[in-house]
C-alpha cells in the first residue's frame, strides 16, 4: 500500500507531504499505480522548483519507495495550488482504484 501524508499548517496551507510505500496492485516494474504516483509526485517536484519561487527540501528513499518534501518557506500561492494538485490527483487514483492501494492522511503539523 501506498501511505501518503499532507502535512498542513493551522491555516490548513500545504506544508509538504511524505509518500512512501508500493501499491501492490501489480508486479514491480508493471505496476500501473505506483507509475502514476511517482509521474504526479516527480512532476510536482519539479513544476514547484521551476514555477514557484519557494524553496524546498526533499529527500528520497529508493528501497521504501519514499519522497519526502517540505516547504522551507511559507509556501505562495503557486505552490499551494500545484501541491493542491497533487492531492487531487492522488485522491482521482485512491477514487479509481481504491483505498487498498492508496491511503491519504491530512495532518496538521
Amino acid at each position: 500500500m501506498i501511505h501518503i501524508k499532507f502535512y498542513l499548517d493551522a491555516d490548513r496551507r500545504y506544508k509538504g507531504f511524505a509518500i512512501k510505500g508500493h501499491a501492490g496492485y501489480a508486479a514491480y516494474g508493471s505496476d500501473i499505480i505506483c507509475a502514476a504516483v511517482s509521474a504526479l509526485s516527480t512532476n510536482t517536484v519539479n513544476s514547484l522548483e521551476t514555477f514557484s519561487s519557494d524553496r524546498i527540501e526533499t529527500r528520497t528513499e529508493e528501497k521504501l519507495g519514499a519522497l519526502y518534501l517540505r516547504l522551507v518557506t511559507r509556501a505562495d500561492e503557486t505552490s499551494q495550488l500545484l501541491i493542491k494538485s497533487l492531492a487531487l490527483g492522488l485522491e482521482s487514483i485512491r477514487g479509481e482504484y481504491g483505498s487498498k492501494y492508496i491511503k491519504i492522511l491530512y495532518k496538521e503539523a
